[in-house]
């Protein structure tokens, strides 16, 4: 006999109207039943070996992509380098560290006396080359300023043409761009800067906004930090020289020190404490200028005396030749020399004070000439009862030996003045975030 599917499924329907229940407590059981219930049930389904297969072939068509210029279609791979200049840079040397190989270009270089002038043999210059995929020069840029006060910067352009090679200068203007750093002393300055890449001509800056209140050659501590916000003057984004130290803040030995630029209306500019106070006092720290060669200094054993010198002066040791200024205004006392003082300089201030440059190499001033802070009055040498190079300095008040870095931070500071209070509180409030941006960006090895 046989049976219908028809039939078969018009049985199941009427089955499920009578016992629903039923039926769903069933079902259940089979699925809980393990895998023999599983394979049960899907044995209803068709064998998928069964199916019938059927091949479909279309034609797809792909996304339209954009149409390239003529320009650009020719043009192929770009290639970009840039490098410092050597003093012994041949034309073929300097296209090779810039992974161009081109003997036109490198003909063209050696023959143009504009090329040979500016480019070749000069020490420190960036040059940013541009070429094809095949490394042939298509055009070579570099650019330099004059001096350390240059406004505008010099451009050298040489370039492929289809009749060869060009070259052109210009002149273009340097476009002013803040930056900010901080870092930890662990040693010395320098050492911390380097650290964080920042330019000596900044980290001098600072010692020197900080002269009156910071003996930056005995007086830093490790883990004195600091914050700097500074220019760079840059030519097409390219950093050519560095700007004005805009503001700055120095903790050493636990006090905190800042500093910020300010010109107001129809005066000298200067820098102030972000309370309004002039840090340009009556007397600098130190007689030294701060350089990489002087960041060393140390004080140092008297080694004829046997003793500890500090109560009567601080002595520095620093190569023969190294600049000794006065630490402020007056007038020369005595330039000549005397006793174990050698060669020596005193210097005569206001209030009955006195300063003291001794075992100088050479003396730069005549007895009742004016000075300035600042200016220079001789040379490091050992003249007199000295062993070795260095400068003995005394700061003498009413002829008591005082504490150079004492009497310095004590010394008078002019205010901001009335009229500029409001301005200066404005960029005041500014510079406090820029500061505290600064110290964000100290490096973690330097925290």
């Amino acid at each position: 006999m046989t049976i219908r599917p028809s039939r078969i499924a018009h049985s199941l329907a009427t089955l499920v109207e009578r016992h629903p229940k039923r039926l769903t407590a069933l079902l259940a059981a089979l699925m809980l039943g393990g895998g023999g219930g599983a394979y049960a049930v899907a044995s209803f389904a068709p064998d998928p070996g069964n199916l019938p297969v059927r091949t479909v072939f279309e034609n797809v068509e792909p996304p339209g992509l954009p149409a390239v210029p003529e320009s650009l279609a020719d043009a192929g791979f770009r290639l970009y380098r840039s490098d410092i200049t050597r003093s012994t840079d041949t034309a073929e040397s300097l296209l090779k560290r810039l992974g161009i190989a081109d003997a036109a270009a490198a003909a063209y270089l050696r023959s143009d006396p504009t090329v040979r002038q500016i480019l070749l043999g000069r020490a420190g210059r960036n040059v940013t080359a541009e070429a094809t995929e095949r490394h042939e020069l298509l055009k070579l840029t570099t650019r330099w300023i004059t001096s350390d006060s240059d406004e505008t910067f010099q451009r050298l352009v040489v370039e492929k043409s289809a009749t060869g090679f060009t070259v052109k200068t210009e002149t273009a203007p340097l476009v002013a761009s803040t930056r900010l750093a901080g870092g930890t002393i662990k040693s010395s300055l320098f050492a911390a800067t380097d650290e964080i890449s920042l330019p000596d001509a900044i980290a001098i800056q600072v010692a020197e906004v900080f002269s009156g209140n910071i003996d930056f050659h005995r007086a830093l501590r490790k883990g004195d930090r600091f914050s700097i916000v500074y220019e760079t003057l840059e030519a097409d984004g390219e950093p050519l020289r560095t700007g004005r130290v805009l503001s700055t803040e120095f903790v050493n030995a636990g006090k905190t020190y800042q500093a910020m630029w300010f010109q107001e209306p129809g005066q000298k500019g200067g820098y102030y404490n972000l309370e309004g106070e002039s840090l340009r006092r009556a007397f600098l720290a130190s007689p030294m200028e701060f350089s990489r060669v002087t960041s060393g200094f140390k004080m140092r054993f008297h080694p004829i005396m046997k003793t500890w010198r500090a109560h009567l002066g601080v002595d520095y040791a620093a190569p023969i030749g190294t600049p000794v200024r006065t630490v402020g205004d007056g007038i020369v006392d005595f330039a000549g020399v005397q006793n174990g003082f050698g060669n020596v300089v005193f210097i005569k201030h206001r209030n009955n004070n006195t300063t003291v440059y001794a075992h100088l190499s050479r003396i730069d001033v005549r007895k009742g000439q004016s000075v300035s802070q600042g200016d220079r009055v001789g040379a490091v040498g050992a003249t007199g009862w000295a062993t070795g190079p260095h400068l003995h300095f005394e700061f003498r008040v009413n002829g008591h030996h005082q504490d150079p870095m004492t009497i310095a931070q004590q010394s008078e500071s002019i205010p901001v003045s009335a009229a500029a209070k409001a301005a200066f509180a404005k960029v005041a409030s500014e510079m406090k975030v820029s500061l505290a941006a600064a110290d964000a960006v100290r490096p973690a090895s330097a925290q």
